[in-house]
């Protein structure tokens, strides 16, 4: 990866380095939502933009992927993957790695030209098309490292989804080397699920037995939904008149919009379970989605609003605040 192909993650979500889990998240959610393919449909540019801010909250998100990128830079990919030498007992903090054109131009700096001396290779393959590339794999590339082992070698590849191929299943191709391969990934696959496509690894050159090959898989962030156990999780607004007196609201699932009734009185915060509406599950069925309710009161009032809430309060006998009154210390 050349100095110039460095994405800053930072200005992509518009936040600063010492932005905290959550400003990144507020951050992610509000571009998700602005450059989301449902709302620009058909728009390249946005579509675009909207990868690459899953690109960079996929990484900040992640407490040990943020450490490396922010010590490391662009090529914090090539570290985490063992290209760097040494490994994590190599302190680089406020190194400047922007003077390099490429990575290998850093290792041959480093070693006076004479490479990174390590057991451990680093690949990656792209899907479909499939020639072993660099290490510098991008946001649709496959990253594989030689596992290693007595008798055979297995590979293992992070292959990133989106929660529609995840919930309902997709067929991908790899290219290794001469060999091209369709693999089954079944629906409900997640963060951290793991498939071993047997005999598919490396081939041990001294026993010539060929190991196993790994997909680990990563999900792409998704606007609405989140994953809460086994469970999925969604937060919806309501108008303060739909919590006193109770709604019929339509609430997104991943197989479509579902009729849900509000019971009256409900709190913010509170959640509404959907049963079998959620992820599919390992062992079978479905898991469940919560939906929770967030009260959103209207920021513009026309003039009738403003005087029907100015007359409900001038008649509202509730004060959700009386038994403040006894707190003491």
């Amino acid at each position: 990866m050349a100095a110039t192909d460095f994405k800053d993650y930072y200005s992509i979500l518009g936040i600063t380095k010492t932005a905290t889990p959550e400003e990144i998240k507020q951050a992610f959610r509000k571009l998700a939502r602005k450059y989301h393919p449902d709302v620009n449909p058909g728009n390249k540019q946005a579509e675009a933009k909207f990868k690459e801010v899953n690109e960079a909250y996929e990484v900040l998100s992640d407490p040990d992927k943020r450490k490396k990128y922010d010590q490391y830079g662009q090529y914090w990919r090539q570290v985490g993957e063992g290209g760097f030498p040494g490994g994590s007992g190599v302190d680089m903090s406020g190194f400047d790695f922007g003077q390099y054109g490429s990575f290998n131009d850093f290792i041959n700096d480093l070693f006076g030209g004479a490479g990174p001396r390590t057991n451990k290779q680093s690949y990656s393959y792209r899907t479909s098309t499939g020639k072993p590339g660099t290490g510098f794999g991008g946001f649709n590339d496959f990253g594989f490292q030689d596992m290693g082992g007595a008798a055979a070698q297995d590979s293992e590849y992070t292959i990133s989804l989106t929660f529609a191929e995840g919930f309902a299943g997709v067929q991908k191709r790899f290219s290794l080397g001469n060999e091209t391969i369709d693999v089954r990934i079944p629906a409900g696959a997640k963060t951290g699920t793991r498939l071993r496509v047997r005999g598919k690894g490396q081939v041990n050159h001294s026993t010539q037995q060929r190991g196993d090959l790994y997909l680990k898989v990563e999900l792409q962030p998704h606007s609405f939904f989140q994953f809460e156990g086994d469970h999925l999780l969604c937060e919806v607004p309501i108008t303060p008149d739909e919590a006193a007196l109770g709604a019929s609201i339509d609430v997104p699932t991943p197989d479509g919009s579902v009729n849900v009734k509000l019971p009256a009185g409900v709190r913010s915060g509170q959640s509404l379970r959907l049963r079998g509406k959620g992820w599919p599950l390992a062992k079978g069925g479905r898991g469940d989605q919560f939906v929770k309710v967030a009260i959103a009161p209207p920021k513009d009032l026309t003039p009738q609003e403003r005087e029907y809430y100015e007359k409900l309060r001038s008649i509202r006998t509730y004060n959700p605040r009386s038994h403040l009154a006894q707190v003491k210390l």
